[in-house]
């Protein structure tokens, strides 16, 4: 088959710490300035030249009143971080919100040198910040110990899983999350991809399969429309209602900016009322991070790890720590 070739993307690794970048396809050096230097007042990271496309594309709602477009990639810090955000949001307007994911293609591989992060080492110490900065668990180490060469392989695995089945694709995209984020897994070998494929109730035969095959002009589909509607970073959320009036959520933002953008866009929508007690939360997703439990059960967070901790010991709950915070799993 023939391979398909993709754009340049790269992190951004410095300052606001609020989205992925996005690289335009022209070379580093047309660009006057430097697209990892973020303005700290705007909380945002803007590449010059993707800003001169100021054409939109509205995607049309689907079934469900509003459809929110997501772009992100399975490496994007940022996109860990707003994690909570969006579990919340599914719990409480899932009945009226479809959430619609696409891969961005965040690291095509290391030929560039900007901003001094030019290799792999150089991320470790970014994401060790980046944790404490979102306070969710984020191990900078897997850059020192087994380093992704390109964020392309898990992304194109997400497509496959995604023809398999849409809802098992984001259980496989948490997972490989989970694997590269807290266990240091080197998310681009086939071994974990497979065993995330395992774990999400996926054929594993018919992911590689797809994989190799359709996954990948699936997504070169999704980089062709981030392209079109003039995404420069991770995350970006369009969330557009039945006619066509659209608002976006850009970079990491608090709970109350994407219910704003929910209601802004549909504001007839209502809020469903979810149970907040630690087994119903669980029953609803099997592995927790401090902050997401906290978010989730509206709990002060010294509170909510005080919790989790006692149903540890009353040994209802597993803990996976790591060096900058745990994962919490039903048992």
């Amino acid at each position: 088959m023939k391979r398909i070739l993709y754009p340049l993307l790269v992190f951004t690794l410095s300052g606001g710490f609020t989205a992925c970048q996005a690289q335009p396809t022209n070379t580093m050096s047309e660009n006057k300035n430097n697209p990892l230097l973020c303005d700290p007042e705007q909380g945002i990271c803007e590449i010059p030249s993707a800003m001169t496309n100021t054409a939109q594309t509205h995607v049309a709602a689907g079934p469900r009143p509003v459809k929110i477009t997501y772009f992100t990639d399975p490496i994007c810090s940022s996109c860990w971080g707003i994690e909570p955000q969006l579990r919340r949001l599914k719990l409480e307007y899932g009945q009226d919100v479809e959430i619609d994911y696409h891969m961005g293609g965040l690291l095509p591989d290391w030929s560039y040198n900007s901003g001094g992060i030019s290799k792999p080492s150089d991320v470790a110490h970014h994401w060790d910040e980046v944790s404490k900065y979102y306070n969710m668990p984020i191990d900078g180490d897997v850059w020192l110990e087994d380093p992704l060469p390109s964020s392309y392989p898990p992304s194109i695995a997400f497509k496959a899983a995604q023809l398999q089945d849409p809802s098992k694709a984001i259980v496989f995209l948490r997972i490989i999350r989970e694997m590269v984020f807290l266990e240091k897994r080197n998310i681009a070998k086939w071994e974990h991809l497979a065993a995330a494929a395992t774990r999400a109730g996926l054929d594993t035969a018919r992911l590689k399969a797809d994989y190799e095959g359709q996954a990948q002009i699936d997504f070169q589909k999704d980089l062709d429309l981030a392209k079109r509607m003039a995404v420069r970073g991770f995350p970006t959320l369009f969330i557009t209602n039945a006619s066509g009036k659209q608002d976006m959520v850009y970079g990491f933002k608090p709970y109350a900016s994407f219910e704003s953008s929910v209601q802004e866009v549909f504001p007839e929508i209502r809020k469903t009322v979810y149970e907040k007690d630690w087994k119903s939360l669980f029953g609803k997703y099997p592995t927790l991070t401090s902050r997401e439990f906290a978010e989730l059960s509206d709990l002060p967070f010294a509170q909510a790890e005080t919790l989790l901790e006692k149903l540890v010991k009353e040994d209802k709950l597993i803990k996976l720590m790591t060096k900058n915070g745990a994962l919490w799993i039903r048992k």
